[in-house]
């Protein structure tokens, strides 16, 4: 039986984007299929364009697939990432999670694991606020939450967040410390999914 995770973001300038990216290698060592999913964006392209790095990105993810429902009905586990907005999930993550409403309704999402990842300004920008509240939406569904906890050495360094991996991006991008905690955190919702589809995986 294969084990399959989803690994769905939004990124502005490019830091949920790499972490993401980490998310999907550490899933990938513990023996899952990945599908690395961004989401639509929704901002005009007049804010798009007000920053640079904003509109580099954009242009450099076009080749980075669009998630679709499907994607979450393949998923037996999901990573998703998001920057902050005031403390609270990203509108264009929180748009894509809005449409889950007729899967959630057929139970298609009950059950599976689900973990998250983000990245602020600064240390104290949001960051775990955020993870909580995209968790919200996780309880609904009835899904499984694996957030990192204190699990493993690599959280320490990357700024101990037992919610989720988490960056302050005023300092640049995000740090190899943080990449080896995105890692991990990918690695152990490998884990976890193997031991709840029952796919004899450890």
């Amino acid at each position: 039986m294969s084990l399959n995770i989803a690994v769905i973001y939004y990124s502005a300038t490019g830091n949920v984007h790499r972490i993401a990216q980490a998310v999907a290698e550490g899933a990938d060592k513990g023996g899952a299929e990945v599908r690395l999913r961004r989401v639509a964006e929704l901002a005009p392209d007049s804010a798009i364009d007000a920053n640079p790095a904003w509109r580099a990105h954009l242009d450099a993810t076009t080749g980075v697939e669009l998630a679709a429902l499907d994607d979450l009905a393949w998923a037996h586990g999901v990573a998703f990432g998001t920057p902050t907005r005031f403390g609270n999930v990203s509108a264009q993550l929180k748009q894509f999670l809005d449409t889950t409403g007729g899967l959630w309704a057929s139970g298609e999402l009950a059950d599976k694991t689900a973990t998250g990842f983000t990245s602020a300004a600064n240390d104290h920008g949001g960051n775990e606020s955020t993870l909580l509240a995209l968790y919200n939406t996780m309880h609904h569904w009835g899904a499984i939450t694996v957030p990192p906890g204190y699990t493993d050495a690599s959280v320490y360094p990357a700024g101990g967040n037992p919610y989720g991996t988490s960056h302050a991006s005023q300092g640049g991008g995000p740090s190899p410390e943080v990449l080896a905690a995105a890692r991990f955190q990918g690695l152990r919702l490998a884990r976890i999914t193997a031991r709840i589809v029952g796919d004899g995986r450890n």
